[in-house]
């Protein structure tokens, strides 16, 4: 700290996500949930706070929050902002609030790790790593006040810096931090398909593909773990939804209830919150994009025009976060109504299930439009999401590990064969193996090979059906030597799919 004409001048120093972080010269720490921190900062003078900081995660976001209060023991005093619907449902500030109110217990997250447990209804965890005597001086040592409203925790801040003369509780402080690596094997840099049935599966084949491949960079949030350019296809969500049991998902029912709204539903602009991506659909260019997607389909249900546009050529100017949804484009193929969406940054754990969620049921409200105010019958098709950026965040690995570790053997036990690229009938005749191609459903013929070894024949169908699924090309691919086999021993044995025998 250092001495001013009238009072201390504090530096705070924040150790953890430092960029995400506005720092002043105070005594007291904002935390304000998912409310836009800067909407507080520009009615405040930075000598009235310490800090101002989100936070976005009880499970993620206390443990970092409370490392830097340890840190920086000059702050004796806490506002809270608990305000808008989004604050209440991610729960991170009731949480902080019953560990100051309530305390807390030594436990297991829900990875089996040790952890100091908040005593709250809200899960909420603290590194066991931090001292429980430094938690509990940290409690008795801070005042503290819930706002209900940006107006109120101004009003709250200004009352603390009244009393900015109180002295630190103690000395700096600070606690280990266990990370660990993962290991990532090679893969392809850019372009990744992913298909499931439910929004469920797919998040899960998601999580899998991104720590076993993806690539680990550091970013002003900190390090996360990511792909480039990844499609993800949900082929059969069911309309009202599919939440497994036990419920592996980073979300319940009842918060998608409330996220639906977010993106169907218009919004008046509200001090404290960026926008909705609704807001952006339905008013923020002065046209609802939703109705006109549906006005386009009814009158030309061939057309590729169909786009909404989230992203706005201001938003490179002066917007802390600008949308992370940038387009839509809803196209009608064999009567299926399909929604294909682009985000040019996505967190696949926390965010994508309800990112999913949300834009099928603006998919589902688009057809039943079209469908009440026309003479189309259209089906709903699949939901396709490109994510440009999609990544993981480093506090949601070991989190990531765990839901791969417990769900995706048994999806992957979940055998379909169902190739769009078709069926593959292989026989033996004049000395020749023969492996005729047909289309899945009607059986149609539409392509021969012939040839005397596996090799030829497997690069002849991979140079003419490039969309193979992985396990029906390694399918095949043992399949022919079975044939080759007993093409060379001369064996009159060959049936496709039945054990060899020799």
């Amino acid at each position: 700290m250092t001495l001013t004409s009238s009072n201390y001048q504090f530096i705070y120093t924040p150790h953890h996500k430092p960029n995400q972080l506005i720092c002043g010269h105070g005594q007291t720490a904002i935390i304000t949930g998912w409310t836009v921190r800067q909407s507080i900062a520009k009615k405040l003078n930075p000598e009235d706070y310490a800090v101002i900081g989100n936070l976005y995660s009880p499970t993620r976001g206390i443990s970092p929050l409370i490392r830097n209060l340890l840190a920086n023991p000059h702050v004796r005093f806490l506002v809270i902002l608990d305000a808008t619907k989004e604050d209440k449902n991610a729960g991170g500030c009731q949480c902080l609030l019953d560990f100051l109110e309530r305390g807390f217990t030594q436990g297991k997250s829900d990875t089996g790790r040790d952890i100091w447990f908040i005593n709250s209804e809200i899960t909420g965890y603290i590194d066991i790593e931090i001292d429980g005597n430094a938690l509990e001086t940290l409690r008795q040592s801070i005042d503290y006040q819930l706002a209900t409203s940006i107006k109120e925790a101004v009003n709250y801040v200004q009352e603390f810096s009244q009393q900015n003369d109180r002295k630190p509780w103690g000395e700096p402080l600070t606690f280990p931090i266990t990370e660990s690596t993962p290991t990532v094997l090679p893969g392809p840099r850019y372009g990744h398909r992913i298909e499931g049935k439910t929004i469920a599966e797919t998040w899960v084949k998601i999580l899998h593909r991104i720590k076993t491949t993806g690539t680990i960079r550091p970013t002003q949030y900190g390090q996360w773990q990511e792909l480039i350019d990844l499609t993800a296809i949900v082929t059969n969500e069911p309309l009202n939804f599919y939440f497994p049991s036990p419920n592996y998902l980073p979300i319940k029912r009842e918060f998608i209830n409330d996220y639906i709204g977010q993106i169907l539903d218009d919004a008046p602009q509200k001090e404290g919150v960026k926008y909705t991506y609704g807001q952006r659909l339905r008013s923020w260019f002065e046209r609802d994009q939703i109705k006109q997607a549906i006005d386009k389909l009814i009158s030309d249900k061939d057309s590729s025009r169909v786009v909404m546009s989230l992203w706005d050529v201001k938003d490179y100017e002066n917007n802390d976060s600008p949308p992370c949804l940038n387009h839509i484009w809803v196209r009608i193929v064999d009567n299926e109504l399909s929604l294909t969406a682009t985000f040019r940054s996505n967190d696949m754990f926390s965010a994508w299930p309800a990112n999913a969620m949300g834009l099928r049921e603006l998919q589902q409200h688009i057809r039943k439009e079209i469908n009440n105010k026309s003479n189309h019958n259209f089906q709903l098709g699949p939901l396709i999401i490109i994510s440009q950026s999609a990544h993981i965040y480093s506090d949601c690995w070991e989190h990531a590990d765990k839901v791969i570790e417990t769900e995706y053997s048994r999806i992957c036990q979940e055998i379909t064969y169902n190739d769009p690229s078709g069926s593959f009938l292989i026989s033996i005749k004049d000395n020749h193996i023969i492996v005729e191609h047909i289309t899945p459903g009607s059986g149609e013929l539409v392509n021969c090979y012939s040839g005397k070894t596996a090799r030829k024949l497997y690069q002849q169908i991979a140079d003419t059906s490039p969309s193979l699924e992985i396990k029906h090309a390694i399918y095949l691919g043992t399949e022919l030597q079975k044939a080759e086999i007993c093409l060379v021993k001369k064996l009159d044995s060959y049936q496709q799919d039945k054990p060899l025998i020799i």
